[in-house]
């Protein structure tokens, strides 16, 4: 299976890449018109994102608003923080950006972000960025409707997390994250995908297995490829194309 080309089949977007320009790589920026846009790329820092790189810390004021546009984000809740336990409630990629509490009138959020797969990003500063949003009238209009659809990604997964089996979960988590990563393939252990998923490392294990018997991935030394993704969504609960769809809606 060969890399993904354009963002169409990832989550958010239904554009392709413009160009060596990395603002435009990103869903939500490719979606602003150009003289906005003029606006925003003097005060966007380009970032390397490093793996488990930290983007807001738990009760912190944030102090970016962070455009990926390669790598994938995770942010988490910490219910068992004394435990060390945590469980992601959201992934962004490409087609997003983290940083919506200064959008909505905060300056923080409970739990955590960092970086689950390594990528670049822009970055903007908190107060410079609530700026650009009071000022822009598009810019603004794309990051409530992506608000919207993050609100459903959320809300969809902590149904699927209390309803659903794990294999099926797995299967969701694999899609999400291939369609955010642009490709068939990225590392990722299952201690880590337990976390994500909040479950023990061998409920991950036996789930893995069965989609790896399937023949819809392989999974060696931490490195999962992806070998039928049409056979893996079918293997996927339905929460995963509610989720799509709401993204392609809303700002695709």
């Amino acid at each position: 299976m060969t890399e993904f080309i354009d963002f169409k089949r990832r989550l958010g977007s239904g554009r392709s890449i413009e160009g060596d320009n990395p603002v435009r790589r990103n869903g939500l920026l490719s979606l602003v018109p150009k003289e906005e846009l003029e606006e925003i790329e003097p005060h966007m820092e380009q970032i390397d994102l490093k793996l488990r790189q930290s983007i807001y810390c738990d009760g912190q004021p944030q102090e970016f608003a962070v455009f990926p546009h390669a790598g994938v984000l995770s942010m988490v809740s910490l219910p068992h923080e004394e435990k060390g336990l945590l469980v992601e409630i959201a992934t962004v990629g490409q087609e997003g950006m983290v940083g919506l509490p200064l959008v909505l009138g905060g300056d923080n959020i409970p739990g955590e972000c960092f970086c689950q797969v390594p990528g670049q990003a822009g970055r903007i500063p908190a107060r410079k960025f609530e700026q650009l949003v009071d000022a822009l009238p598009t810019f603004r209009k794309v990051l409530l409707r992506y608000t919207q659809a993050l609100i459903t990604q959320i809300s969809q997964g902590a149904a699927c997390n209390r309803m659903h089996p794990i294999e099926e979960r797995c299967a969701r988590w694999l899609l999400m994250t291939q369609d955010r990563v642009g490709a068939d393939h990225f590392h990722l252990t299952q201690d880590f995908l337990a976390q994500m998923l909040g479950v023990r490392r061998p409920s991950v294990s036996v789930a893995a297995s069965m989609l790896q018997k399937a023949g819809l991935i392989t999974y060696s030394r931490g490195l999962i490829v992806i070998t039928n993704r049409s056979g893996l969504e079918a293997a996927s609960c339905n929460c995963y194309r509610v989720i799509q769809e709401e993204f392609e809606r809303l700002v695709g």
